[in-house]
């Protein structure tokens, strides 16, 4: 499926591995590319061991970065579950900024769930140096 969007052009995805083993830990990327208005959203998969620990804030500090650079966005959004504290609290480290709270917008495991609507702009973005 990555791979497909990645020769379509719709995403780009990356896999994360522990610099210090090369450890796979998950995947991190941005997809629905939307060219014409310069946006996209974020989204990742971090395995349950690896969590806690900063590997995701790093490997999306340089996706955005990917994005705003090469991708030439000025919109990276990302919808995330109301009770998932810690990506709520990754994303607010990076500078996302929540819009609005969108109503059974996601599906999965046959209910409807409620997600909250993040945005970081290219202007709001703090590169990690």
């Amino acid at each position: 499926m990555f791979a497909d969007w990645w020769r379509s052009g719709s995403a780009v995805r990356w896999a994360v591995e522990r610099l210090s083993d090369g450890l796979f830990l998950g995947t991190c990327g941005l997809f629905r590319w939307n060219r014409n208005w310069r946006s996209c959203v974020v989204g990742y998969e971090l395995a349950p061991f690896a969590r806690g620990n900063g590997y995701m804030n790093e490997a999306l500090s340089a996706a955005i970065d990917y994005g705003f650079d090469t991708m030439q966005l000025n919109r990276v959004e990302a919808q995330v579950h109301p009770q998932n504290a810690p990506f709520i609290q990754t994303l607010e480290t990076l500078g996302f900024l929540c819009e609005g709270y969108q109503r059974q917008a996601g599906y999965w495991r046959g209910t409807y769930h409620d997600l909250l609507q993040f945005a970081l702009l290219r202007s709001e973005f703090r590169r990690r140096i």
